[in-house]
């Protein structure tokens, strides 16, 4: 068993309930978790027996286009996206993060996690 971690997927996304959110956006970091037995690849060296990042974040990048008003909504999507392409994965933690968000206060960040 193994983890393998992709971070740091920086995409700008028109998800929230405020209509200034739909128009302008705002940025969004997420981050994948994905567990699972990594022995063939591990001893294949190839990547075909393995996840591939491409794949993860074209996923993340299709369900972060989707405009949501809640972040909770578009991790399920994602998550939800992962599960298709990787049916024999054991684990998928998905972390959205909103950079900013319009709160009446300094808020550097909001996150969600999802695991499935």
């Amino acid at each position: 068993m193994g983890v393998l971690h992709v971070n740091g997927i920086r995409l700008r996304a028109n998800h929230g309930c405020l209509p200034e959110e739909e128009k302008i956006g705002g940025d969004y970091i997420v981050d994948i978790t994905i567990t699972s037995d990594f022995y063939q690849a591990e001893h294949s060296d190839e990547l075909a027996d393995t996840v591939d990042y491409c794949v993860v974040f074209d996923v993340v990048k299709r369900e972060m286009a989707i405009r949501s008003k809640l972040i909770e909504h578009v991790a399920k999507r994602i998550l939800d996206g992962l599960k298709k392409e990787y049916h024999g994965v054991s684990r998928f933690d998905i972390k959205v993060t909103k950079i900013n968000p319009p709160i009446n206060g300094p808020v550097d960040s909001v996150s969600f996690v999802i695991s499935g």
